[in-house]
């Protein structure tokens, strides 16, 4: 598992939504009166045979490894996201043969890697949490009252 990218438990994640939902108005520091609702309910897009209720989204990246992250995207507004596509060489073998931090910027900024941070398994799991958490937040925080969201 890399150093930066800590994944948590399903359970640990529903929880901390819920709690601090409930206590302090907020789901991972994003108030809910900054929560995207599609007030107009049938403005809806179709993208690949499925509606969702806004065209923006996030772009593959870190930002979209981790089920936390996905959800504070669609929070947002975020309704497409673009899962970041993770190679077959992964874990330790990766790290040996990538170094890390993977951004040079000395004269301009680029990326020099070519997968994932987290393991095949890893960010597997990290997408089936995000998928879930997504579809929950949508009915528990009145979001969607249908899935209104794609992963790409």
């Amino acid at each position: 598992m890399s150093e930066f990218m800590r994944p948590l438990s399903f359970e640990k994640l529903i929880n901390w939504m819920m709690s601090e939902y409930k206590n302090e108005g907020c789901v991972f520091g994003v108030k809910k009166d900054k929560f995207y609702n599609n007030s107009n309910k049938s403005s809806y897009v179709s993208m690949f045979s499925e509606k969702i209720s806004s065209p923006v989204g996030a772009a593959a990246g870190p930002n979209t490894q981790l089920a936390q992250n996905i959800l504070t995207a669609y929070l947002c507004g975020l309704k497409f996201i673009e899962l970041k596509t993770v190679q077959i060489v992964d874990g330790a073998d990766l790290r040996a043969c990538i170094e890390r931090p993977c951004i040079s910027a000395e004269k301009e900024g680029y990326n020099c890697e070519w997968s994932t941070e987290l393991t095949v398994k890893e960010v597997f799991d990290e997408y089936v949490k995000g998928w879930f958490l997504m579809s929950v937040a949508a009915r528990e925080l009145k979001i969607s009252d249908k899935k209104d969201f794609l992963f790409n």
